[in-house]
């Protein structure tokens, strides 16, 4: 009894219940007015068709009276008439002075204007004395003589008097059945809001897994649900990038710290400072300033910083800038550089990342390739995905090597030699993430490919200028 007491104020509170309400006092009205028309529609209709029938029984007595005279007229009165105790027509034929001439009406429905009216008779039927409305329609003969035709009007009343009743319970039967259903779906509306509210408490409590749970009610409430989740994942993002960034300080820049650390304490120790000496730390502090940069840059891209940059760019001029860009440096190192790029394409991104991207690719390709090697960059559109490919005819990388390139500090054995942290592939990676775009490594003859597949929501064709 506990559990109903605090249940139901929740759901008779909740906004379903108020929707409900506000529904059932609209559905309520509208049948309130609807049936309020039928009602005087229905009531218009009777009365004109009582109307019509008095105004042929009129007509069929003053067509006596014109052939017959007065008392032709009032035979034909008690010969309508009749001995019925519930005839279909009751008369009134008065004189001049307002006598009485024939018929068993009151002598107050003379009184009438010449038309249509109404007017009530005390009957006795069994013994039992009632008035009742009877429906009239008076006429004057000549300037001496006023007929008065009556029929019951009871059936006409008691039809609108059940319309009324009809209409006021059906009000309140409607207006009864929608509050039970505010009520009902006001407590599933609220048994599912309390699972999204402990999904969010265990959030709160730090389970970072732990996701909002549809709602149901309708595709918006579960669209606010999977845009939450979806804000949830990104913050997620965002915190491991962080994580990963202070594991990768903690771990992976020891070891050059305490190198320079000793060599300070060594220059301090000699009491001499070379230029040379001097030069070394300044070399190591700039390769772990530039370590540093490329952490934190990998961070960023990777908690979703930038995304708020994303419009509609050109990736078929970035990778021709990156090209032209790169030219002269690949001939330096007596390497060829080649482009086939598919012209006007456009994808959703930040043009500065994607070239950064691209910019990546090709130094890894120049950097770890020997004299003589080709290197190409590829742009071609198949279906609704575009893919960029960056190959080159060089040593390629090992099967088992090509799921570990893309992580943070990796560095093949081959590459021990050369300049870098093995950060490059890994700002590939994080920026490929962003762009919601794939990053793989394909199987080939010669040397290593890196293909870049972009979603087709990411694409659109340029419009031909």
């Amino acid at each position: 009894m506990v559990g109903i007491r605090t249940r139901l104020p929740a759901a008779l509170h909740s906004a379903a219940f108020r929707f409900g309400l506000m529904l059932a006092a609209l559905v309520a009205i509208g049948a309130a007015g609807l049936l309020f028309a039928v009602e005087r529609q229905v009531g218009r209709y009777a009365s004109e068709a009582t109307t019509g029938m008095l105004r042929s029984e009129t007509s069929v007595l003053v067509g006596e009276y014109r052939e017959l005279g007065l008392s032709g007229l009032t035979a034909a009165l008690a010969r309508h008439r009749g001995n019925d105790r519930d005839p279909p027509y009751r008369y009134l034929l008065l004189g001049a002075a307002g006598e009485r001439l024939a018929g068993d009406l009151p002598a107050s429905a003379g009184e009438l204007s010449p038309g249509a009216g109404n007017v009530r008779v005390l009957e006795d039927h069994a013994g039992v004395k009632a008035y009742e409305r009877l429906a009239t329609l008076t006429t004057r003969l000549n300037q001496n003589l006023t007929m008065v035709v009556a029929t019951d009007s009871f059936d006409v009343q008691d039809l609108r008097g059940r319309l009324d009743l009809f209409t006021l319970w059906s009000g309140l039967a409607i207006a009864a059945f929608a509050l039970v259903g505010g009520y009902v779906v006001g407590r599933a509306f609220l048994r599912r809001l309390q699972e999204v509210n402990r999904a969010i408490d265990r959030i709160v409590a730090g389970e970072r897994t732990e996701r909002l749970p549809m709602i149901g009610f309708g595709e918006e409430f579960d669209e606010l649900a999977r845009n939450l989740n979806y804000m949830l994942d990104r913050i997620a993002a965002a915190m491991e990038a962080l994580r990963q960034v202070s594991t990768d300080i903690a771990h992976d820049l020891r070891s050059p710290l305490t190198r320079l650390h000793q060599h300070l304490e060594r220059i301090q120790f000699d009491g001499a400072c070379h230029p040379t000496a001097i030069e070394d730390a300044l070399a190591q502090t700039a390769g772990m300033l530039s370590t540093f940069e490329a952490l934190l840059r990998i961070g960023t891209v990777e908690g979703g910083v930038g995304r708020q940059r994303f419009r509609m760019v050109d990736l078929s001029e970035i990778l021709d800038r990156v090209h032209q860009a790169y030219l002269p440096v690949a001939e330096d190192a007596g390497q060829v550089l080649t482009a086939d790029h598919a012209a006007g394409v456009t994808i959703l991104g930040e043009a500065e990342l994607l070239a950064q991207l691209f910019t990546n690719l090709i130094e890894n390709a120049i950097v770890h390739t020997p004299q003589g090697t080709r290197i190409a960059t590829r742009l071609i559109v198949v279906g609704d995905i575009v893919t960029v490919d960056v190959s080159d005819t060089g040593p390629g990388i090992p099967a088992s090597e090509r799921a570990k390139v893309f992580g943070r500090f990796h560095r093949l054995d081959a590459s021990r030699s050369t300049a870098g942290a093995g950060l490059g592939l890994s700002l590939v990676a994080a920026i490929a993430g962003l762009h919601d775009a794939s990053h793989v490594i394909p199987d080939t003859e010669v040397g290593l490919c890196v293909r870049i597949s972009f979603p087709a929501h990411r694409q659109r064709a340029v419009s031909p200028t």
